[in-house]
């Protein structure tokens, strides 16, 4: 079992940066991959970005490539989303999430956190 708990949302301006934090428990921690996925408002939820167990590997959705960055600390048993150079289609619930293999489609998680409001300006 891993439960995991999102924080570090807000609100921000259009340009602006934000760091979410996914802390998980559980002793199987680095056996996972994880990932990030969004929903805003009257829309699917949608994939964001994935790091592999040992963070070797990392994959991106088309919208946030080479803006947003995904990192793990094995040690802290956190994972990390950098987001960078925002813009207001960005803003949504952001979840946190855990699976065996790394999951593109949000059916493939295994483990999901309660998510994070990340609200941007305009």
């Amino acid at each position: 079992q891993v439960q995991l708990v999102e924080s570090g949302g807000g609100l921000v301006q259009a340009g602006g940066s934000l760091r979410l934090s996914c802390a998980a428990s559980g002793r199987t921690f680095s056996s996972y991959a994880m990932g990030w996925f969004r929903q805003a408002p009257g829309k699917e939820r949608e994939f964001v970005a994935a790091i592999s167990w040992t963070g070797g590997r990392t994959f991106y959705g088309d919208s946030v490539k080479g803006r947003f960055t995904i990192s793990r600390d094995g040690a802290r048993y956190t994972v990390y989303l950098q987001m960078k150079s925002l813009k207001p289609e960005d803003t949504a619930v952001y979840y946190c999430a855990a699976g065996i293999t790394i999951a593109t489609r949000s059916h493939e998680v295994d483990y999901w956190g309660q998510g994070t409001q990340v609200t941007v300006s305009s």
